[in-house]
């Protein structure tokens, strides 16, 4: 049996919750919210972009079938519907999203590595292009 943290929940140990937590704030975005946060729809949405789901109705339908996993996902215990999530996409604002995206690539500038080629250990490289034959 496995006893350490997903993966997702790995990732999302190195967002800044207290920046995120400032910006919701700042634009108001959790007003009149019983469980689906801004923190919640955030970890939604980066779910499905890191599973490469096409839509709303393929990712929900994600997270039902991992329903058991998604508090340890991080994604709270209620089960997140369809009209929930859309009308949150609808209603927040964007800026929310905006303004963290560009703190979190200002802190990766900060922090990237100069010389690529001093780094200690395996380095390893992984391309994912594809290759069309016919």
């Amino acid at each position: 049996m496995n006893k350490d943290k997903y993966v997702f929940a790995q990732l999302i140990e190195f967002l800044d919750n207290n920046k995120f937590r400032h910006l919701v704030d700042k634009y108001d975005g959790n007003r009149y919210v019983k469980h689906f946060t801004c923190w919640n729809q955030l970890l939604a949405m980066m779910f499905g972009q890191l599973s490469n789901r096409e839509g709303l109705r393929d990712l929900i339908v994600a997270f039902e079938a991992h329903r058991a996993k998604q508090y340890h996902l991080g994604l709270g215990r209620k089960p997140i519907a369809k009209t929930t999530f859309a009308s949150a996409n609808q209603n927040r604002d964007y800026r929310i999203f905006e303004d963290f995206a560009f703190y979190i690539m200002e802190q990766a500038r900060k922090k990237r590595v100069t010389d690529i080629f001093k780094l200690q250990g395996n380095v390893y490289a992984f391309d994912s292009t594809t290759i069309p034959l016919c």
